[in-house]
């Protein structure tokens, strides 16, 4: 089966971006785009795609940014699950924000580190407690016969976390990804986009226009 996509054809006329628009500092000009993007009421604009990688292969799959700073970007998640153990064999990893409604997307390629477990343990305790269980019930990546077998360990969790505060499993916790790039890239008119690429050089970052 064949279906045919090629007239499906969309103009990108929200703007330009120049050099001068940029800031020296791409967390900054990410804070700034980041901004905008829940201004202007973007569905879900921390949701990222994770590109992770090792012997067997790439995988793709969307998490959710949860905090960043100077230091990189942040998400959480199951320590056994296969991005997990994609992370801890090769850890170079790429995000993507892919803001369409705004004609934007920001990619960043780097390394991910483990955060420390006291990171970890804020971020968890700050979760509703039915997500706090949800994490100890899911063998996240794991094959289930059923959603009912799911549903199961979730209750069974429920019950045994009944009384007092969910402990933070000792297989989930949090990544840094520490950018190496970070690419911003704004759609233009007769697809000649805008692309400008951060690259990390020593303490700063170097600055360069890319062809669309």
């Amino acid at each position: 089966m064949k279906i045919d996509l090629t007239h499906h054809r969309h103009e990108f006329l929200q703007g330009g971006l120049r050099s001068s628009d940029l800031s020296h500092d791409p967390f900054e000009q990410f804070a700034l785009w980041f901004k905008q993007a829940e201004q202007a009421e973007v569905i879900e604009p921390s949701a990222m795609s994770l590109a992770t990688t090792d012997t067997s292969g790439v995988s793709l799959r969307t998490v959710l940014l949860k905090y960043f700073d100077q230091q990189g970007f942040v998400f959480f998640t199951n320590y056994a699950s296969k991005k997990s153990k994609q992370i801890e064999r090769n850890s170079h990893v790429a995000l993507l924000f892919p803001w369409l409604s705004l004609e934007r997307q920001i990619k960043i390629s780097g390394r991910a580190e483990r955060v420390p477990t006291l990171d970890s343990l804020k971020y968890f305790a700050s979760r509703p407690k039915e997500s706090q269980i949800g994490a100890w019930a899911s063998r996240q990546s794991n094959q289930i016969s059923s959603r009912q077998v799911l549903i199961s360990q979730f209750e069974a969790m429920k019950t045994k976390f009944k009384q007092g505060d969910v402990p933070l499993p000792d297989f989930w916790g949090g990544y840094r990804v520490i950018p190496d790039t970070i690419e911003f890239w704004q759609g233009g008119e007769h697809r000649l986009h805008d692309r400008f690429v951060y690259t990390k050089s020593g303490d700063d970052w170097l600055i360069d226009r890319l062809a669309p």
